[in-house]
């Protein structure tokens, strides 16, 4: 079990080591080290031939190496193409009725019996292989490397019980395995693909005898891909590259088929959308439409004023939507115009023109909001940047949208986001959470075509989502629709793999709109602070900002339940179940656990007569990494766990999905963001040092609305964090595909 925050539910064993390994290895010992130098030569060639092969490939489709040259077997790509999987793995044959599922349960775990594996692995298994899961793991024992929670040592042990010293630590099978494993404990780590020399590394640790083999196997089957891709900027400069050199210096990656897969598809869902733009124009009646538009939503835009055009605050790249104007000659938004289930009966889609859009933007609350709906009247992708203060300029944007005719809406990471921006707005918002707009269950609808029935989307908290839920978003949209994609830079990163609003500013291929509003009070200063790499002391009159030092972890839970429990309720009026404790892990002195169990005993003492809870509990369920939905346990039955959710709703939890729950009045920061509570309680134990980033210090000190408490007993390594360390490294290959693409494009 792992006791690191990275977002995944925390079961999973995610590895200490940078290439995701724990550094032993139970099958066999290493190779003696007049092998090293042989093993460093073959890898050495096959990431020559790599290079040989990415040099060759000018189009998507990558060339092979020519007859006679060593090269891997599986095509290698260039960032900017899209991957194509050398092979297709059959899916698993899913049982056709329950008495055939039970018998599938039972020979697995008869199998995973027999080679030392806990049996509770047999529906996990299963559900990854099948029918036939007892055949697979007989067959490939080392497959079992694929389920959660299963380590290479694991997978070794369970490998010699059925294999006897056939097992080795050379094995094919096993080869095969540990590649796709590494990816994925990157993947968890937040990385969407890795530098083939950590891939080495890391199966040297293992005492795989021939990594250039393993690498191989893997790359011939699909499971990794290949890629090359030239380095820019510092990145370049620490490579030893110069304007002198006749070839920029390159690196070599490895990345799961379904990330880089991910990865191509976001890249080419932007672009599409940038291309196949088209902006609205002014007709003859310019100067009363918007007028009329606008009154029908009571957005402020009475009169059209023509002139600017429109490009404030968008100073990066305007230039993508001009060959769209002119390869796009009709709306794509018509085949679904009444498909949404909201949606009036209309004579077509509206096409809004620029003096429409400015008199929009001079009636906006606000300077920033005025440069964020002139952005968006002349793009189709703009990125918006700021702070907690700053949603209300999407929010705005989301109005004068609607009030020119568009079908607009915004969607936030969390039910409590959707709320507090429906109440930003100066009126009645579209607005609903991602999960809801993507699963349909609100929203305006699909159109015929299975895209979403909108004109214009609006997509707060855009740091939190990954590449996979990112590329999800993009395939979901029409051509030509307005997407507008806001948040905090400073804010954690998503849970799962990539940095999809970090690389996508980063290559600035659409204009950014940077906001001027600032986050007020003690709390915003400091923030503020943060984000700039100073940790200064601020001036809380009200007691906004409580900083307390504690000797080790033990005195810092002390502390912090004296807080929630006692001082905050006491001296600030804000009741106890409106804090919230934050801490970088699940586990140690002063993890969610500990902090946890000790609230528990403090605010509802009982024997945890439903699986380990009581009615009154406090929970959160953690569906997926990165979702967590903060609730109350009201009783319990053997139906299942009766919960009460934030915004009244109930529901209950099956004994089989309980393992899914956690004890909540003490959360890691990765599980708080998307979330703000009253009062929250930071707390830093002695041994927190290695997991504390400026991100990590901005996000959690975020968290609190009315009051934030630090509790600290981390000593220097808090300033450190905040002054040296941004944010914990991510390899990835978006930027570099999303400014070949454009390139390309335009």
């Amino acid at each position: 079990m792992s006791d690191t925050e990275n977002g995944a539910p925390e079961e999973t064993s995610a590895a200490p080591g940078p290439d995701g390994t724990s550094g032993s290895d139970s099958t066999s010992g290493n190779s003696g080290s007049s092998g090293d130098t042989d093993k460093a030569a073959a890898v050495a060639a096959l990431a020559a031939a790599i290079r040989t092969v990415g040099k060759q490939s000018a189009g998507p489709a990558p060339q092979a190496p020519p007859a006679g040259q060593a090269g891997p077997a599986a095509p290698v790509r260039d960032s900017g193409n899209a991957p194509e999987p050398t092979a297709v793995r059959p899916s698993p044959v899913r049982a056709e009725s329950d008495g055939q599922r039970a018998q599938a349960l039972k020979d697995t775990a008869e199998v995973l019996a027999a080679g030392g594996a806990p049996t509770d692995l047999a529906a996990a298994a299963v559900a990854a292989f099948g029918d036939g899961a007892a055949e697979q793991l007989r067959a490939d024992p080392w497959s079992v490397l694929t389920l959660t929670g299963v380590r290479p040592e694991h997978a070794d042990g369970f490998a010699r019980g059925l294999l006897g010293p056939a097992a080795g630590p050379g094995d094919p099978r096993r080869a095969r395995a540990l590649v796709p494993w590494l990816l994925e404990q990157a993947a968890l780590r937040g990385h969407s693909a890795v530098e083939i020399g950590e891939v080495t590394s890391g199966l040297d640790r293992l005492g795989l005898p021939d990594t250039a083999a393993a690498l191989q196997a893997a790359m011939d089957d699909g499971r990794a891909l290949p890629f090359q891709e030239e380095l820019t900027g510092a990145e370049a400069h620490a490579a030893g590259g110069g304007e002198e050199d006749d070839e920029p210096p390159t690196r070599m990656l490895l990345a799961l088929e379904r990330l880089a897969l991910a990865e191509d598809s976001l890249a080419e869902g932007l672009v599409q959308l940038m291309s196949t733009f088209v902006p609205g124009e002014d007709g003859p009646e310019a100067e009363d439409a918007p007028a009329e538009g606008a009154a029908g939503e009571d957005a402020p835009a009475e009169e059209g004023s023509s002139g600017e055009d429109g490009s404030a605050g968008s100073s990066e790249s305007e230039e993508p939507e001009e060959p769209g104007a002119s390869e796009a000659s009709d709306e794509p938004e018509e085949p679904g115009e009444g498909d949404a289930t909201h949606e009036p009966a209309s004579a077509g889609p509206a096409a809004p023109g620029p003096a429409a859009w400015e008199a929009a933007a001079v009636a906006a609350p606000s300077s920033s909001a005025t440069a964020l709906i002139l952005a968006a009247a002349e793009n189709a992708l703009v990125t918006h940047t700021g702070g907690e203060a700053a949603r209300a300029e999407p929010a705005a944007l989301v109005r004068a949208a609607t009030g020119l005719g568009l079908r607009a809406w915004a969607a936030t990471w969390t039910d409590q986001g959707r709320d507090s921006l429906a109440a930003l707005a100066d009126g009645p918002l579209s607005v609903v959470t991602l999960a809801e707009l993507l699963a349909g269950t609100a929203g305006p609808g699909r159109s015929s075509d299975g895209t979403l029935a909108l004109d214009v989307l609006v997509v707060l908290d855009a740091p939190l989502l990954d590449v996979e839920l990112a590329a999800t978003l993009l395939e979901a949209l029409a051509d030509g629709t307005r997407l507008v994609l806001s948040g905090d830079p400073g804010q954690l990163w998503s849970a799962g793999p990539g940095r999809f609003f970090a690389d996508l500013l980063a290559a600035r291929v659409c204009p950014s709109v940077a906001s001027r509003t600032p986050d007020f009070g003690p709390i915003g200063e400091l923030v503020s602070g943060v984000g700039i790499g100073e940790l200064q002391p601020v001036e809380a009159p009200d007691k906004e900002v409580v900083i307390l030092t504690a000797k080790d972890g033990g005195e810092a839970v002390h502390r912090a339940i004296q807080l929630l429990t006692d001082s905050i309720p006491r001296a600030l009026g804000i009741p106890a179940e409106q804090v919230v404790l934050l801490t970088p892990g699940h586990g140690g002195p002063a993890g969610t656990r500990s902090l946890n169990a000790a609230a528990k005993a403090r605010l509802n003492p009982g024997p945890g007569r439903f699986g380990g809870f009581d009615p009154g509990d406090r929970v959160v369920e953690s569906p997926a990494p990165g979702i967590t939905r903060p609730a109350r346990v009201v009783d319990g039955d053997a139906t299942g766990l009766h919960l009460e959710y934030a915004d009244g709703s109930r529901r209950t939890v099956p004994p089989a999905e309980a393992g899914r729950l956690r004890h909540g009045w003490a959360l890691t920061v990765h599980q708080a963001v998307g979330r703000r509570w009253p009062g929250a309680v930071v707390v830093l134990p002695e041994d927190a040092g290695a997991a504390l980033t400026r991100q990590w210090v901005y996000t959690a000190f975020g968290r609190g609305e009315r009051h934030l408490s630090v509790v600290h007993a981390a000593g220097p390594a808090l300033p450190q964090a905040v002054t040296e360390r941004p944010a914990l490294p991510r390899t990835t290959r978006l930027r570099a595909i999303l400014a070949e693409n454009a390139a390309q494009a335009y």
